[in-house]
């Protein structure tokens, strides 16, 4: 542990050093780099300190103890070095924790989308209903949520939303909550008080930049066409609207939302890349033997990550068994706790692997 520590220390008095270099002002994106590398360190940089000082103190405090004849001062020496031992498991767990590798997209923005699966116009209200519950809860962090594309339900919600959150760490919360939803709930539209099954579909992708997705613009597809549905003059007038299709890959993405045909097609790219991203991520990970099933599923209802049950006003999350309340969890109050318990789940399992 030791020398592991010292190591690690000493990269950090690296990177402090170039982070004082002069030349370093010069190139703001290699400054901007390098400070957050430094900011994500020095909580681990601090516990190693802290670890390596007790056991020199506990080392010096021996030394002393082996040439001291006075019991009062023994005592002391005694007392201290006890006090040293003491500390270091739990600082060593902590750094156990610290030097679990992180996932690198964990600091990166996220692209969201929604899509209501198994149970028709509910299906749908359901997955307007998640949406609502991730907008309280990126709005209780201080997030910022973009709509980049929708398509609304005649009943209510939305067959499919894709929105881009923007903040501190989104990715390294919100990549828990892709897979299947499950809903069981009387409709509003269902008189005789029957409970229905439905499933929505949410897809968490790391929003990928041109340095991580090199993409040929020879293998893309543009369409433009009239956008459709609620919006302003130019709906059904002017081909706003965007379609690009990968290719290679077939890839499509669409955006209506925007207000010109331009930023329709920046947002188109937006997607396009975290969607390419995503399947390299889920290739490497395959080349490496991980055991990854997609995001998504199938959206059937047998495929869940999580159950929301009103009538026993009850979110099960069935990946860690997890229970919370439905207007808690729904209402974004307390989705906090069930995304906080998964995390820590996830922590132990990497610690486990690593021990």
């Amino acid at each position: 542990m030791r020398d592991k520590l010292e190591a690690l220390l000493a990269a950090y008095a690296e990177l402090t050093a170039k982070l004082n270099d002069p030349a370093v002002y010069s190139d703001p994106k290699e400054y901007a780099r390098l400070a957050k590398e430094h900011a994500a360190q020095a909580e681990l940089a601090a516990k190693a300190e802290a670890y390596l000082s007790a056991l020199d103190d506990i080392d010096a405090a021996k030394e002393l103890l082996r040439e001291e004849s006075d019991p009062e001062a023994k005592e002391l020496l005694q007392a201290d070095i006890a006090e040293n031992e003491e500390a270091l498991p739990a600082l060593e767990d902590e750094i156990k924790v610290m030097l679990i590798p992180g996932d690198p997209n964990d600091e990166k923005d996220t692209i969201v989308e929604i899509r209501g699966a198994a149970g028709g116009d509910e299906a749908a209200i359901f997955a307007g209903d998640l949406f609502k519950m991730y907008q309280r809860f990126a709005e209780a962090h201080g997030w910022k949520i973009e709509v980049l594309s929708s398509s609304p339900s005649e009943a209510g919600g939305f067959k499919t939303i894709e929105f881009k959150v923007t903040g501190d760490k989104v990715y390294s919360l919100l990549k828990f909550e892709s897979g299947v939803h499950r809903v069981q709930r009387v409709p509003k539209t269902e008189s005789q008080g029957r409970i229905q099954t439905s499933t929505a579909t949410v897809a968490v992708l790391p929003e990928a930049d041109e340095i991580d997705i090199q993409i040929d613009p020879q293998d893309l597809r543009i369409d433009t066409y009239c956008a459709s549905g609620p919006g302003g003059q130019c709906v059904n007038t002017t081909y706003s609207a965007v379609r690009i299709t990968h290719l290679p890959t077939n890839t499509v993405v669409q955006s209506q939302d925007q207000r010109s045909q331009i930023q329709n097609r920046e947002v188109c790219m937006q997607m396009l890349r975290a969607r390419l991203y995503e399947a390299e991520l889920e290739r490497q990970q395959a080349e490496l033997g991980a055991e990854r099933q997609s995001q998504i599923g199938h959206g059937n209802r047998s495929e869940k990550i999580r159950t929301y049950n009103q009538p026993q006003d009850r979110v099960t999350d069935h990946r860690i068994g997890f229970n919370g309340t439905y207007n808690g969890v729904l209402l974004g109050d307390t989705l906090g706790s069930v995304i906080e318990a998964l995390a820590a789940a996830d922590r132990a399992e990497k610690l486990a692997q690593a021990v």
